[in-house]
């Protein structure tokens, strides 16, 4: 079903005023969704510090919770992506919100539970909240990439990853600036309650407004010439596991994502805590700030980097892009690994959040609607996704456990040979491009294109024969 020979990426629709104005309405609350999702998942590491200071826990201890919630979140991705190829993306979303409301809370209430004492019994609650958290978070990132597989066209989906990338840093943002005045003005606890807040807002929002394709909220289908386009038959768990399990390209894309999630996790999970410890920076301080919004900023930008160069210097092709992305990791960590000063340590910072937001938002948030194509897009985007997390699972115990023997300084190497790896991984794809079932062009009559009005002077969208 694919192919990794050079082609003319398929010509990109006009679509009508009604269709784009819709379709904005739609990524815009579900992309707002998924922030809010992203902030109460990466609170944990506003609250790491902290929990090893008031119940005395060692960096292993607290790593512990941070690898089997991210374990469960990799698993999870990988067996709830057919599910939500199945129910739809709306759906998983809600789903995934609502879990993760009840489970941010659970969380901080373990902070009232004087009978847990402040032993392993209450850092296995912990872990066990966290990782049932987690479990409802991986449903997040499937249902945006299924739902907006259904609305974005193959020759514009390096774009859309732009705005995938910008709604996650929106998230990381939230919690970057809310996080330490959270838990340095009240109880860590509410580092967890704030977020839940939001996500029961945002979830609202995203029952009444979100819909899973154009036909949907009455507009004209849309052939996105993807890997399911001219695809006209059953769509079972049997058509998404050849899809996505059997294809050399996806099964490439999953081992570098693994690659990918050893360096994110690694980095955003302990950054914090790096700071603190071995640059001595209090999180309310003036640098950590700056740092902060450099970190949320670039990651901004490595979005909409990949996303134009993806679709309009190489055509469509996503591996290239990764590849740069993982190219630039290598030269962050090692300078973090040396640590010549504390101003080159923060820019390297902000290169290597731009950097992985490149890779992230090209292989999980674009690779997984061109190889999955809109029928097996969730499933596509949860081995990717789920790889991610697995390998970002290594980086809670094992880094913990590593950092509590030697140290900060084994901090930046430890990440340098899985973003090298990642980076071969791509040259491999270089040409990788998704092949439809069937040649013919996009039927003019599937796709939202700006028409003249009817003499009847209706205002429905309409279409050009």
């Amino acid at each position: 079903m694919h192919d990794a020979a050079p082609s003319s990426s398929s010509p990109r629709p006009e679509y009508s005023r009604a269709f784009r104005l819709r379709r904005a309405q739609n990524w815009l609350t579900l992309g707002t969704m998924y922030a809010a999702m992203y902030m109460g998942r990466y609170n944990f590491s506003f609250a790491n510090a902290t929990l090893s200071q008031k119940y005395g826990w060692s960096k292993a201890q607290v790593g512990a919770i941070i690898s089997a919630a991210t374990l469960i979140y990799g698993l999870s991705a990988m067996f709830n992506g057919p599910l939500a190829d199945r129910i739809g993306g709306r759906k998983a979303m809600l789903v995934g919100a609502g879990g993760a409301v009840v489970f941010n809370l659970a969380f901080g209430l373990g902070a009232y539970l004087g009978f847990l004492g402040t032993g392993t019994v209450l850092l296995g609650y912990l872990a066990t909240v966290w990782s049932l958290n987690m479990y409802f978070q991986s449903y997040s990132a499937l249902a945006l990439i299924k739902v907006n597989s259904g609305w974005f066209h193959i020759s514009e989906r390096g774009v859309f990853s732009a705005i995938f990338g910008s709604m996650i840093q929106g998230g990381r943002a939230l919690i970057y600036f809310v996080g330490p005045l959270l838990v340095l003005a009240l109880p860590w606890q509410f580092v967890f309650f704030v977020p839940a807040l939001v996500m029961t807002t945002l979830g609202l929002l995203t029952f009444l407004w979100v819909r899973d394709a154009p036909d949907e909220a009455g507009l004209p289908a849309l052939d996105t010439q993807d890997a399911s386009s001219g695809y006209t038959g059953k769509v079972d768990f049997k058509y998404v596991a050849k899809v996505v399990f059997t294809n050399p390209v996806t099964l490439t894309i999953a081992a570098a994502e693994f690659c990918t999630g050893f360096v994110r996790h690694g980095f955003e999970q302990w950054f914090p805590r790096y700071m603190l410890e071995a640059q001595k920076l209090p999180l309310d301080s003036p640098v950590f700030q700056k740092g902060a919004t450099g970190v949320v900023l670039a990651g901004i930008a490595g979005a909409f980097a990949a996303g134009f160069m993806s679709d309009l210097l190489f055509k469509a092709r996503r591996p290239p892009v990764a590849f740069i992305g993982y190219v630039l990791q290598v030269g962050c960590m090692a300078i973090i690994w040396k640590a010549p000063s504390v101003d080159l340590v923060i820019a390297a910072f902000v290169v290597n959040s731009f950097s992985i937001s490149i890779v992230h938002s090209m292989l999980s948030g674009t690779a997984s609607m061109d190889f999955g194509g809109k029928k097996a897009a969730a499933t596509a985007a949860g081995m990717f996704d789920g790889m991610q997390y697995v390998g970002g699972s290594v980086v809670g115990v094992g880094m913990g456990w590593m950092l509590d023997h030697f140290g900060w300084g084994a901090w930046g190497p430890s990440m340098i040979g899985f973003s090298a790896v990642g980076a071969i991984l791509m040259l491999t794809l270089w040409n990788a491009r998704p092949k439809a079932h069937s040649a013919q062009a996009p039927a003019a009559a599937q796709v939202p294109v700006a028409a003249p009005a009817s003499p009847q002077g209706s205002s429905r969208t309409g279409t050009e024969g």
